[in-house]
């Protein structure tokens, strides 16, 4: 069309108006008619003349109750009777417009209203269901099922005694006739008590089924064993038994100070060596804070390790910082715990060390990080650095311990240092 010339779009465009208006004439309609009269085409309105012309009055209700009764128009087909079809010529009346004068007269007529009967509508009657004679009612296809296998004659298996030993086909039994193989019912014996057979001598015992009955398996029974204690000795002095006890409040809170120090231990049984000696709650000693190491292990009961550590992170450490430039690498023990008389006396007037306990600790020698061994033993004239740290540890520790000894206290402590925590009566502590 782009390239078409003018005549010819003028020709196109005219035979498209002819084709749009001839599908709108009068010739395009359906040949069918509408009322036998009527054809299909562009309909005009109707004059009021037509209307009425056309209009006529529409037959009565097929039902209507008029005092009481119904009356029927057309008749209803009864038994035995052909119904006779309505008129075909009979039409239904248009309706009037709401505001015609012909529904303003027909407002004030009276309304027909159905109304039902006191002994009700029979249905059956309605639908040509009822017998005239009034004989028996309509049997339903369940009523019916039931009938048939009450008197035998149905096809399905009917069986009775269900949940017993012996069930039984009602049907076949009713009817004497005998199932076919394929509607058989089988049902195995119950393997219970009441199934058993007694067996004659040196037969086994069987199910109801003949089935074998199997000895339920055992495992072999395993020799009991019998824990026994062997009775005490008098020879030797053994530990009496004890109750597990839990640990006290004021034990607890000592090793988490302990573990806050930084202190390297570990907590061992108890030690009962007799009335007078032993550790309820003894720990390991094994190194402090800083690095600082104690050798050989000594055991201790925990408030001893306590004071011993806050002295050497407090006190022996910035100590021996300030007079060697070095801090301390190995603590050499002397004893910890030892079940054993002051001053290592066998005499029985002696009262019991604060060792027996776990209640003190000798130390012997200090090792620094520079590899310089400080002896706790008295020193010369011009030992003026030794003897400087040496005096500072003896007084510093009494500020933590309640007792200490060292060399020229007496002769039993000429080469270590003693520290214990004696509790006395004045609340007085003895360093020396």
């Amino acid at each position: 069309m782009a390239y078409a010339s003018l005549s010819r779009r003028a020709l196109a465009s005219l035979m498209i108006t002819t084709m749009l208006v001839s599908c709108s004439a009068e010739g395009l309609v359906p040949p069918a008619g509408i009322d036998s009269e009527t054809r299909v085409s562009a309909i005009s309105p109707m004059s009021q003349s037509d209307m009425t012309a056309r209009s006529y009055q529409a037959p009565p209700s097929p039902m209507s109750q008029v005092g009481g009764s119904y009356s029927e128009p057309y008749p209803v087909a009864s038994a035995g009777q052909p119904t006779q079809a309505a008129p075909q010529n009979v039409r239904s009346a248009p309706l009037p417009m709401i505001d015609s004068p012909e529904a303003m007269q027909l407002q004030g007529q009276p309304q027909h209203v159905l109304r039902v009967p006191d002994e009700g509508v029979n249905m059956d009657a309605q639908f040509g269901f009822a017998q005239p004679d009034g004989g028996e009612r309509v049997i339903g296809l369940a009523q019916e099922q039931d009938q048939m296998i009450a008197e035998g004659a149905t096809a399905q298996p009917v069986v009775a005694g269900i949940g017993t030993d012996s069930p039984t086909m009602v049907s076949a039994a009713a009817s004497g006739a005998t199932a076919p193989d394929d509607q058989m019912i089988t049902i195995p014996p119950k393997r219970q008590g009441e199934g058993l057979q007694p067996g004659l001598q040196n037969q086994a015992l069987v199910w109801g089924d003949q089935s074998p009955v199997v000895a339920p398996t055992r495992l072999p029974d395993e020799p009991q064993q019998v824990a026994m204690l062997a009775p005490d000795n008098p020879a030797t002095e053994r530990e009496p038994i004890r109750p597990r006890s839990v640990m006290p409040a004021s034990e607890v809170s000592c090793r988490a100070e302990l573990r806050r120090l930084g202190v390297d231990f570990r907590d061992i049984k108890r030690i009962a060596d007799g009335p007078s000696c032993g550790i309820e709650y003894p720990v390991l000693l094994s190194g402090f804070s800083g690095g600082v190491q104690l050798k050989p292990a000594t055991k201790l009961n925990c408030q001893t390790t306590l004071a011993l550590a806050k002295w050497v992170k407090f006190e022996l450490a910035p100590s021996s910082r300030y007079r060697y430039l070095s801090g301390v690498k190995t603590i050499e023990s002397m004893g910890g715990y030892s079940c054993r008389r002051m001053n290592n006396s066998r005499q029985k007037r002696n009262p019991m060390s604060e060792h027996a306990r776990g209640n003190a600790i000798d130390l012997g020698k200090f090792v620094l990080k520079n590899g310089k061994k400080i002896d706790v033993r008295k020193k010369g004239f011009f030992a003026f650095r030794e003897k400087g740290l040496l005096n500072t540890v003896r007084d510093d520790s009494c500020k933590y311990f309640h007792t200490v000894l060292g060399p020229g206290s007496n002769k039993e402590h000429w080469n270590h240092f003693h520290f214990d925590l004696r509790s006395r009566k004045s609340g007085s502590k003895f360093c020396d």
